[in-house]
């Protein structure tokens, strides 16, 4: 329907256009009943008409549909920034308009138009590239949004939030939001809770119902934000510009991320950092009594675990399987998966 509509439309005005045409053409009698004059003025406008059929739709319908199109998928924060951006250039256009009007000719004709376009251009422009920086000042009421009384703000990652542990932390109180959730970590949770791969699909649904209960159980602010970085392809990539935008900490488990994001001078916190900051300290001599669960590694190794999940090998520890035994601590190891402690039995050191 748009199209039929776009295509009559096309055909009255390039009727309308070729007919005119025809008062521009030398030596032609400017009065329409004249025959010279309709000998150029009917073919012009039969011309017209037809070229307004045809070109009309890809000059005005396709531009009008990417332009909505465009609109429609453009980010409400990106769009009311603009339209204020657009208004501040042109009453900044309006007021430089009355000293250059009175410049002499053909300055004083041109440059108002020229600055009206470039001003609007550049006021719009601005306002889409640094609003998040005119978001930050709203929400801070002039102080940084880092230091606002209600909490430190926190770009959650994905690992976190299927992790499950960020609700049971959020709880205690340690960490009071508000949580940062870009549209791109929350459409990758819905990706992986769609996959057919029941594993997967498990854990993506866990990760929704983890953004529930932080909503719900634990009362805490979760904001979905906008995606902002639309260069940037990667997950880790946009959540590392997202947060030097926002100038606030990511809060992950992975280790990748982690790297990346310290070398670009950004806070993380890891929750297993924190999880291994919290475990029982032990030191070489101290004993405790702990369950021998399995083998270990080597023939006369068992392995138990402490209530916090630190293993324990336990060195002639094999013949005490199945059996609740107090140890003595002999060696702790710190590694990259967290923390090691070899003991062996009290009753071998007596």
């Amino acid at each position: 329907m748009l199209v039929r509509l776009a295509r009559f439309s096309g055909l009255i005005v390039g009727a309308i256009l070729g007919w005119q045409a025809a008062f521009l053409i030398p030596g032609v009698p400017h009065v329409w009943m004249e025959v010279e004059f309709l000998r150029w003025g009917v073919p012009l406008a039969a011309a017209g008409a037809i070229i307004g059929y045809v070109l009309t739709p890809y000059l005005v319908v396709k531009p009008a549909r990417a332009t909505a199109l465009w609109i429609r998928n453009l980010p409400l924060a990106q769009l009311v920034a603009g339209s204020i951006g657009l208004a501040v250039g042109l009453l900044i256009a309006a007021v430089l308009a009355i000293p250059l009007s009175r410049l002499p000719s053909p300055f004083g004709q041109v440059l108002p138009l020229i600055g009206t376009l470039v001003l609007g251009y550049l006021g719009t422009v601005a306002f889409l590239y640094r609003y998040p920086d005119l978001l930050e000042l709203w929400h801070s009421r002039g102080a940084s949004l880092t230091r606002r009384s209600e909490g430190r703000p926190v770009l959650v990652d994905t690992s976190v939030i299927i992790d499950g542990r960020i609700v049971d932390i959020a709880r205690t109180g340690f960490l009071r939001g508000p949580f940062l959730i870009p549209q791109f970590i929350l459409s990758e949770l819905q990706h992986i809770a769609d996959s057919e791969d029941p594993i997967r699909r498990n854990r993506g649904r866990r990760g929704l119902d983890v953004l529930r209960r932080l909503q719900e159980e634990v009362g805490c602010e979760v904001r979905f934000v906008e995606d902002m970085v639309q260069d940037a392809r990667e997950v880790d990539e946009k959540l590392i510009r997202l947060a030097l935008q926002y100038r606030c900490p990511i809060l992950t488990n992975d280790y990748n991320l982690n790297r990346i994001a310290s070398l670009q001078g950004l806070e993380v916190l890891n929750i297993n950092d924190l999880a291994n900051a919290v475990k029982i300290p032990l030191l070489p001599g101290e004993s405790v009594e702990i369950d021998i669960i399995q083998e270990g590694k080597e023939a006369d190794q068992g392995v138990g675990y402490l209530d916090d999940g630190t293993m324990i090998v336990v060195q002639e520890g094999r013949p005490y399987i199945g059996r609740r035994i107090r140890v003595t601590v002999t060696k702790v190891l710190q590694t990259s998966a967290g923390r090691m402690i070899f003991a062996v039995p009290a009753t071998s050191r007596s």
